[in-house]
């Protein structure tokens, strides 16, 4: 049997196709509610692949300030808020996911969201 040349292996590597972006991470989830989230992020045309997963990160981040930058926040705004997303209007993404996933993934995101959502405080 002849050897395929590396040049020809490589060829044939870029013709097939790749996932588009890096899929949701969010620690603490089952696989099941993941690849829920992963399907809702492929089907739904108000969701990008990782659009989740970058909402919940962007939400931790937000909770996790101390504060007077929090004050600041819902005083003034941010400028970043363009360039970087809200995290006000990522978590109201992640109200929207929560309501179009089944019960059972949606009980397990609620349960992180509602632990990020305690560690909110003024």
């Amino acid at each position: 049997m002849p050897r395929n040349r590396p040049s020809e292996v490589r060829a044939a590597a870029a013709l097939r196709p790749r996932p588009q972006g890096a899929a949701s991470a969010i620690n603490g989830l089952s696989s099941s509610a993941s690849s829920e989230i992963a399907r809702l992020e492929r089907t739904r045309n108000y969701l990008r692949t990782g659009d989740v997963g970058n909402a919940v990160r962007l939400w931790k981040n937000h909770v996790r300030r101390p504060t007077r930058e929090l004050r600041h926040y819902y005083e003034f705004g941010d400028v970043h808020d363009f360039c970087c997303g809200s995290p006000v209007e990522a978590r109201d993404l992640l109200d929207i996911v929560i309501s179009a996933m089944s019960p059972r993934s949606a009980r397990e995101l609620r349960a992180i969201i509602g632990r990020l959502d305690d560690q909110l405080e003024f």
